[in-house]
């Protein structure tokens, strides 16, 4: 039986707006809508995976004054996380997490990560521009954000569904699509569909662990207020390094600190401190 291109790109789309459909989420706290495609425990094996490479291959900082106040932090963070989600009679997407810290002796590394499952990151050269708990819980928060809003999860979904969903479109189109990103890749070096989709995707993830994050550290008592002067010192640090934001898939420095003025006069009424932590 032949089928047209037309005829082909109406039952692939109804096949996968079906398929997107059924496989959506809701990003804790924010509601807002995520593809999930993936299964969650396919990501966290991963994950262990990859924490345990990073672990053997990494220079690590063993030393108790060091490591101590990320591990504070980080455990501070923890309890608050799950104190707001059992209050408010809301399943904690940290449950069933195995915490874990390590701190990397690499000075010239301005970075910290949570791996889905609570594996956490921290690079000693970041500890130059958090300064105090403050600045380390804006780093923290904004981190283990991208864990409990599962926005690893969510890229990999979008990037299987975005793959699916252009190959179809590309078969019915005849090639159409391939031809014009190859043509704008040779002519300028970028890729559209990165630049025009991953790009701006990434930035509103960045942004949704920026708010969880000040979020996360009010609630467990720190000043929200540190994540700006982080961002401040952040963008002092990379005056004339930075990317253009189109370019990038973090937003600016300069976004980050209006949207977290914004935020933090809210987020201190809505999410108040939890005592006696």
């Amino acid at each position: 039986m032949k089928i047209n291109r037309r005829d082909f790109l109406s039952l692939t789309t109804c096949c996968c707006g079906g398929f997107l459909l059924s496989s959506c989420a809701t990003a804790p706290i924010t509601g807002r809508q995520q593809l999930t495609l993936l299964p969650e425990s396919m990501i966290n094996s991963q994950a262990i995976g990859a924490y345990k490479q990073v672990k053997e291959k990494a220079k690590l900082i063993t030393d108790k004054d060091q490591l101590d106040p990320i591990m504070n932090v980080g455990q501070k963070l923890e309890r608050a996380i799950r104190h707001y989600f059992k209050s408010h009679n809301l399943k904690d997407p940290t449950q069933n997490y195995d915490w874990e810290y390590i701190l990397i002796n690499d000075p010239k590394t301005l970075n910290a990560w949570c791996m889905p499952g609570g594996k956490i990151a921290v690079y000693s050269g970041i500890l130059e521009v958090t300064k105090d708990e403050n600045g380390l819980a804006a780093v923290m928060g904004h981190e283990i954000a991208h864990a409990v809003a599962k926005h690893s999860l969510e890229r990999a979904s979008a990037a299987l569904a975005i793959n699916i969903g252009s190959m179809a479109a590309d078969i019915a189109l005849g090639g159409a699509i391939s031809r014009t990103r190859n043509t704008v890749g040779q002519t300028t070096g970028m890729d559209i569909v990165q630049l025009g989709i991953f790009n701006p995707f990434s930035r509103h993830q960045e942004s949704e662990a920026d708010y969880l994050g000040i979020i996360f550290a009010n609630l467990a008592g720190y000043d929200p207020a540190g994540a700006v002067q982080l961002w401040e010192r952040m963008q002092e640090k990379m005056k004339g390094k930075e990317p253009p934001q189109f370019l990038s898939t973090h937003p600016s420095s300069g976004t980050r600190i209006n949207d977290l003025r914004l935020w933090i006069p809210k987020v201190k009424i809505e999410y108040p401190k939890i005592q006696n932590l």
